[in-house]
């Protein structure tokens, strides 16, 4: 008699530590369809239909220990961290704890228990000098966020036997932590209410849906890769000023109520002083991922449109709207 329940592929088990964060959120609900998910939370617990969620402090070792224990994940993503590049300026132990301490006792349980570990980073681990960073480029982060990550990346490939390591552009998109609105939807908000506010034009990178970065960590673990830092982008850079701009031509909102500003850029590092008064240009270059993974990276409007579609966005007005059979080629 057949076993029908070894006939059956077995899904791969995904931790997230982190589940409550925008990161970890986004990727439990993209990747739920084909993998089973666990999701460990601290002090911020979260609901995700069709998956489990655990309390678990990273700074604790047994807790961590226990959670891959108990779940015995293929994958473990590590989705923790101080984001804010403000926040972890005023409080540089903290990022330090949750952008590296943490991720030291995630990074030894994975090689105990033979699990991948999944890291992300950003391009803050550079300066934002007026170059195509490359991934063989040594980090020069000019901010106490930058370096945090910077020494998480070192860390996992000088220890870790089975790694994937993703330095990001700017993610967007919407959080499922309840009660908390990100930099994304605070301007959406500010948009739908119809109030003038300050966008920054001083700090340039690209701007990339979540979604997308989902939709590449799905890929990278269906081809099995492993012990590859990948960096991920748009293919153009922009401020959040012109991208705001950009989000209203796509959405059909007033641009009009959107000022050009200066947000608060805490630099760490002596070396950058000097350019404080200049744009910081965050541009990696994104061949190694397209050729490697066999993709096509979106630029800042491509990744806008794929959004619109994603939210099932209607147009306030018909300025510039898309005719039927137009669409946008993703991976």
């Amino acid at each position: 008699m057949v076993d029908i329940a070894k006939e059956v592929k077995r899904k791969k088990t995904i931790l997230i530590f982190g589940i409550s964060s925008f990161i970890g959120s986004n990727l439990a609900e993209f990747l739920k369809k084909d993998y089973r998910i666990v999701g460990t939370y601290n002090k911020n617990p979260v609901k995700i239909p069709g998956i489990l969620t655990l309390s678990c402090d990273v700074l604790v070792k047994e807790e961590v220990q226990l959670a891959l224990f108990s779940t015995k994940p293929d994958i473990t993503i590590y989705a923790i961290g101080m984001s804010s590049i403000y926040d972890c300026a005023k409080s540089e132990e903290l990022a330090d704890a949750l952008n590296s301490a943490g991720l030291f006792n995630v990074v030894e349980y994975c090689q105990r228990y033979k699990s991948q570990i999944c890291y992300f980073s950003s391009n803050f681990v550079f300066s934002g000098e007026d170059k195509n960073y490359m991934e063989m480029d040594i980090p020069d982060a000019n901010t106490v966020y930058g370096k945090t990550q910077a020494q998480a990346e070192f860390y996992i490939q000088k220890t870790s036997l089975n790694y994937l390591i993703f330095r990001t552009c700017r993610l967007y998109g919407r959080s499922y932590r309840p009660g908390f609105n990100n930099w994304f939807e605070l301007m959406q908000k500010k948009l739908m209410d119809r109030e003038s506010f300050v966008m920054d034009s001083f700090i340039n990178h690209g701007f990339l849906d979540v979604y997308y970065l989902a939709l590449i960590v799905r890929i990278a673990i269906e081809k099995q890769v492993k012990n590859r830092l990948f960096q991920v982008s748009t293919t153009d850079i922009m401020n959040y000023y012109d991208f705001s701009k950009l989000y209203c031509e796509i959405f059909g909102d007033s641009g009009q109520l959107i000022n050009n500003g200066k947000w608060i850029f805490p630099i760490a590092s002596k070396h950058a002083v000097a350019r404080t008064g200049e744009s910081l240009l965050y541009k990696m270059d994104i061949s190694n991922i397209e050729g490697f993974l066999n993709i096509e990276l979106p630029s800042v409007k491509d990744s806008l449109e794929l959004t619109f579609k994603r939210l099932n966005g209607v147009k306030k007005t018909d300025r510039n709207s898309l005719s039927k059979d137009e669409g946008v080629t993703f991976i």
